[in-house]
């Protein structure tokens, strides 16, 4: 068959809400997108690892340690779960990781920045990991089958996230007047940069109609950010913190918030390479991948000395 009859047979398929499974056919462009925006999630929940290790050592509490310990573990086995699903399009592991230490793939913007306070943990988990269930809980019906299957368990461990952060964000609101306010300057630094995650508006976005078409995203950027602030804001006034935002209003006619334009000078430049922490970030994840070398290393002489055992 032509290509123009496969790509037709193809969207017949997504439409009728059936999954793409790795041995299908599919269009390469449809491959393509999804490497990118799978790996580029890999990325996000490695590299997502960074800031909030920063803080182990640190944390007020045995039971904050653990926990802690327990969601950055957590990150690591989402990475793993989406590195497979991206392999199974047919690119490597060492690809990808290439092209994230050569700068030509990109990680979530929000990783880039700081985490200076215990209530910066609290921040990243409330905010940025309930924007990431926001974006992840549609995602469990992308038209990818490995991708789709993978986000279920996923969205299970970023909801629990979700709970620590806004637990620690609640406890110090609660708490000395100088705990709340160390929530409140948290949640002024990472509430733009959390609606920065969404990506930029659908006008300006160069993968949002196909990857709508195809049914790898389900909701565009803007609704999603939509939503995200629609239920965030009423966390907030619970909590007794105020949203950083002096054109925040509930807008009785649309059914949703109003607020303020994203600085999305800010957003391109982390995006670029200049954010607070780019070079820290990446620089930090090549160590780290350089030192394990002789891990990988043995691991393969393992599995060929294996191999050669069985076979004989």
């Amino acid at each position: 068959m032509e290509n123009q009859e496969l790509e037709i047979l193809f969207q017949q398929k997504i439409d009728r809400e059936e999954k793409i499974e790795p041995k299908d056919w599919m269009p390469e462009a449809y491959r393509k997108h999804l490497i990118r925006q799978i790996s580029q999630h890999a990325h996000s929940e490695v590299i997502g690892m960074q800031p909030e290790g920063n803080w182990i050592t640190r944390a007020p509490s045995l039971r904050s340690k653990v926990v802690l310990l327990a969601k950055i573990q957590d990150e690591a086995g989402h990475g793993l779960y989406l590195y497979s699903a991206a392999e199974t399009l047919g690119v490597t592991r060492d690809e990808m990781l290439n092209a994230l230490h050569e700068e030509r793939a990109k990680y979530s913007s929000i990783f880039n920045y700081p985490t200076l306070t215990w209530a910066d943990i609290g921040a990243v988990g409330w905010l940025v990991d309930g924007a990431a269930i926001v974006n992840q809980v549609s995602l469990q019906r992308t038209s990818y089958g490995p991708y789709s299957r993978g986000m279920v368990r996923i969205c299970k461990e970023e909801s629990f996230h979700q709970r620590q952060g806004y637990e620690i964000m609640a406890h110090m609101a609660q708490g000395t007047p100088e705990q709340k306010a160390m929530a409140q300057d948290a949640l002024n630094r990472f509430w733009w940069p959390s609606l920065m995650m969404f990506g930029p508006h659908d006008s300006d976005s160069a993968h949002s109609a196909k990857a709508m078409r195809w049914k790898i995203k389900r909701e565009t950027n803007d609704e999603l950010r939509q939503k995200f602030v629609d239920k965030t804001v009423q966390q907030v006034e619970v909590i007794g913190l105020t949203i950083p935002d002096p054109e925040l209003k509930w807008n009785e006619e649309k059914g949703h918030y109003d607020f303020g334009e994203i600085n999305w000078d800010e957003f391109y430049n982390v995006i670029s390479g200049n954010g607070p922490c780019n070079k820290q970030r990446l620089s930090h994840h090549k160590k780290a991948h350089d030192n394990g070398a002789w891990v990988r290393e043995a691991a393969e002489a393992y599995a060929r000395k294996k191999q050669k055992s069985v076979a004989a």
